[in-house]
């Protein structure tokens, strides 16, 4: 087979798992009963752990506004909270709540344990592969992310 099918069959692979990971996405808010904005602000907590509101809306592409807007909900839903930072009291840092720990366990932590038993049967070698795929698409998407943002601003 040439180099042009695998790449066309890696292409469509990557984009049934941008949808099945879309309609997980999807299916998680209705469960929480969130919307899309704020499983993206539970993912960048989950991910990074807490952070303050500007570093919040940063990660997830958000206004401060928006974000705001986002935690606020979060808080009501008992998914995320604000505390004083210890270290510095005049900041507030976001957080994940007990019950946002656990419904992102309970969630996501079957879809992980799943996925790194599937991981564990590629050689060191697969899995550095892998990962410089990931890393370059990551980085391919954050670019078209940040060309769309300018050509919506610029309309």
């Amino acid at each position: 087979m040439s180099k042009q099918f695998r790449v066309q069959v890696v292409a469509k692979a990557v984009q049934e798992l941008q949808d099945a990971t879309d309609l997980i996405d999807e299916l998680a808010a209705r469960r929480l009963g969130i919307n899309r904005t704020d499983l993206r602000c539970l993912s960048r907590l989950t991910a990074r752990g807490p952070l303050t509101a500007s570093e919040l809306a940063a990660a997830a592409g958000l206004t401060g506004g928006a974000a705001t807007t986002a935690i606020d909900r979060l808080e009501r839903a008992d998914l995320a909270g604000r505390v004083r930072d210890t270290a510095d009291r005049r900041r507030v840092l976001v957080h994940l709540t007990e019950q946002g720990q656990r419904a992102v366990q309970e969630i996501w932590g079957p879809i992980a344990a799943d996925a790194q038993a599937e991981l564990l049967q590629f050689s060191v070698a697969e899995l550095e592969l892998i990962e410089t795929f990931l890393r370059r698409a990551l980085h391919n998407q954050a670019h078209h992310a940040d060309r769309l943002r300018e050509e919506t601003l610029g309309t």
